[in-house]
């Protein structure tokens, strides 16, 4: 499974595409802004996109899916429908941070311990709030790959100071759903560098008492 991090918005966000590099086939993670700029990679990869795949609902991370969806006709999967207070106001975040959005209800909503498919790919979706009530991740036991969001950072974590975020809530979805895997399983993150998971358990300040 490959992974390319293209970061957009004013906020540097990492928007992931996962793809096959056997048969083309493709997702679009949290698709937050630039929708152009995502579609230039898909194209110059020659990629077919299957689906969008949304972590949670802040404006960096789903202010573009409506325009990729339409662009492509794909279906919207996620995040858990705890978040689905940020999708409707999707448009109010836009006009108060600078980006273009679109409110949306996705085709999907994802529980903890669902699984979603793509080429030969399984991903397992594990539910993990704090940085947001309905924040999920997506993770290939495979290939050892976790889809991270906004929960876990190269050196740092999520915030918990947005509406409805919970300290103590991210830092159990950590310690339960990221601390709990092997060392060695890559983390890509939603800002910034990608991570491991043995990195951040000998090196996170904010892990210590994790």
């Amino acid at each position: 499974m490959k992974v390319i991090n293209t970061p957009v918005s004013p906020y540097l966000q990492n928007a992931p595409i996962v793809y096959c590099d056997k048969t083309k086939k493709s997702i679009f993670v949290d698709p937050g802004d630039e929708a152009e700029k995502l579609i230039s990679v898909s194209e110059e990869l020659n990629l077919k996109p299957e689906f969008i795949l949304i972590t949670h609902g802040h404006i960096d991370h789903a202010g573009a899916a409506v325009e990729l969806s339409q662009k492509y006709n794909l279906k919207i999967i996620g995040p858990h429908k705890d978040d689905k207070f940020l999708l409707d106001t999707l448009e109010v975040q836009g006009q108060m941070y600078g980006v273009k959005a679109k409110t949306f209800i996705p085709d999907r909503w994802l529980k903890h311990n669902d699984s979603i498919e793509f080429a030969d790919f399984k991903l397992q979706i594990l539910h993990c709030p704090g940085h947001s009530p309905g924040h999920i991740v997506a993770i290939n036991h495979e290939s050892k790959q976790i889809i991270g969001g906004d929960i876990l950072f190269n050196g740092s974590i999520g915030r918990s100071d947005l509406p409805m975020g919970n300290h103590q809530d991210l830092i159990k979805s950590i310690k339960e759903h990221f601390l709990t895997l092997d060392d060695d399983y890559d983390v890509y993150c939603g800002h910034g560098p990608n991570t491991t998971i043995g990195h951040e358990r000998l090196t996170n300040p904010f892990l210590t008492n994790a």
